[in-house]
């Protein structure tokens, strides 16, 4: 998707631009003065990444063409500037099982959403709230985190959104007028991006993350031990982030004109559960108990099971004879290509500026003096900073795939065991309160109308100075208890 507001011309222009820094990057000399910064040494390849990088990032920022567009040219040119061969950086992160994970993952989604499942959970969890604005804020933002947890933010959004705008409209609430509106529809995108850090299903930038640990450092990190930080971080940090939303956009009502028995009633009138959700249900919770249960299963095969297989696995049951009904031609309209491929795409690059050094020379160049920070400080600078990058990069995704490998590789050059200074970026990674184009999550409640882009800034930066401290201070309490800190 291109650019709102920019013209052929500029589009073309930043095209030009791109190719311009990646063509500097292949054939300008290293510079002597900066070849070596604290035992890192940038190399022709290294600088040629750099440039590649650099070409991926500003048609990023500029969205002069299609995240993932940009993605797979980024890998084409590592392949004709000679910095590896094609083969190589497309099975570094094609080949990669995330993909697996990511695709059983939306397969899941896709069936929570299509057979009526999410939609029930969320107007029971909904009948419960009463009808106090302050209270319903509080059970959207509730409700998306907890089933976010499990499934993509962006699927839980699309659930959330219709049920609030229904609300908004029996309500006679006017678009951009209304704090309420605008309270309630933020929700529906802050709810679920709580949720989304919660385990390594609720966000695109969770698995990458996991990738990345795993092929660059060797770091076999499970589902439970991402759990172990992101649970605590999201459920600290639900309520300020709705303390927030109160805050800087106080309803104008107290109450709805529906009244809690209304509401009740409502969830009362829905139909029996029918066979697909049944199924649906118990497919989720097998999937659930399986990635909870993985190290027993490891225990019990003699096997290595990695986050990828269970997902896949029970996704597949879908599709056995007599199992559901609904085909995969409809499954696959909801499976998000695009956002396959920048994920991969994201891996790939990510991995080249690792193996040519790139990523280590920038570490040190940029972040070299931090490992003789205290603990909690260095994690709190870590959230920060990526917090901030992520303004610019305009996508979890992107700053995931460019933050992660420098993070990993920073860790390794000051002496640091990987997790340290890595979980708190793939936790910060995801947590897009601040601009709209971040994620779909979030502009999927933005389509509706209630709320501006400067609505959604200004109180997602207030959001993200408040969680900050409460996220650096989990990570780094558990990383004490676990001996990590």
């Amino acid at each position: 998707m291109a650019a709102k507001g920019m013209s052929l011309s500029a589009r073309w222009t930043a095209v030009a631009m791109a190719f311009a820094i990646a063509l500097f990057g292949r054939f300008a000399p290293v510079p002597e003065a900066i070849a070596t910064i604290g035992g890192a040494t940038l190399t022709s390849d290294g600088l040629t990444a750099m440039g590649v990088l650099l070409f991926t990032l500003l048609l990023w920022l500029t969205e002069a063409i299609p995240f993932h567009i940009t993605g797979l040219l980024g890998i084409i040119l590592l392949a004709l500037f000679g910095v590896d061969s094609f083969s190589t950086v497309v099975s570094i992160g094609f080949g990669n099982h995330i993909v697996a994970f990511f695709i059983g993952v939306l397969v899941l989604s896709s069936f929570i959403t299509s057979s009526g499942l999410g939609n029930r959970i969320s107007v029971f969890l909904l009948s419960r709230t009463g009808n106090r604005t302050s209270v319903i804020l509080l059970g959207f933002m509730t409700v998306g985190a907890l089933i976010s947890a499990w499934i993509t933010d962006t699927a839980v959004a699309a659930m959330l959104m219709p049920l609030g705008a229904a609300i908004l409209k029996e309500e006679g609430v006017e678009p951009l007028k209304s704090n309420f509106g605008k309270a309630l529809m933020i929700s529906c995108a802050w709810g679920p991006t709580v949720g989304g850090i919660m385990t390594p299903a609720g966000a695109g930038p969770n698995p990458i993350a996991i990738g990345f640990l795993q092929e660059m450092a060797g770091v076999e990190l499970s589902f439970l031990g991402w759990m172990m930080f992101g649970v605590p971080a999201g459920l600290l940090i639900l309520v300020p982030t709705w303390g927030v939303l109160m805050l800087v956009f106080p309803p104008e009502m107290k109450r709805l004109k529906k009244t809690r028995a209304e509401m009740q009633e409502e969830y009362q009138r829905l139909p029996p559960m029918q066979r697909e959700e049944k199924i649906t249900l118990w497919i989720f919770l097998a999937t659930v108990t399986l990635w909870l249960t993985t190290p027993i299963w490891e225990g019990l095969l003699g096997i290595a099971i990695p986050i990828s297989l269970p997902v896949l696995l029970t996704a597949s049951i879908f599709f056995f004879p007599g199992v559901a009904t609904t085909p995969w031609a409809k499954v696959e309209k909801d499976v998000s290509w695009s956002s396959i491929i920048l994920i991969l795409s994201g891996i790939s690059l990510g991995m080249v500026l690792y193996r040519t050094g790139a990523a280590e020379w920038l570490a040190i160049a940029t972040l070299g003096g931090i490992g003789s920070l205290h603990p909690f400080v260095l994690v709190l600078l870590v959230v920060v900073i990526v917090s901030l990058i992520k303004i610019f990069l305009s996508s979890n995704t992107v700053t995931a795939s460019i933050m992660i490998p420098i993070m990993i590789t920073l860790a390794g050059a000051v002496g640091l065991d990987a997790l340290t200074v890595t979980m708190p970026a793939a936790l910060t990674a995801s947590m897009a309160f601040i601009m709209v184009t971040s994620t779909p999550t979030n502009v999927i409640p933005y389509t509706a109308g209630y709320f501006s882009i400067r609505d959604f800034a200004f109180g997602g930066l207030i959001v993200s100075l408040v969680s900050a401290p409460i996220v650096a201070a989990v990570i780094y309490g558990i990383g004490l208890m676990t001996g990590l800190y």
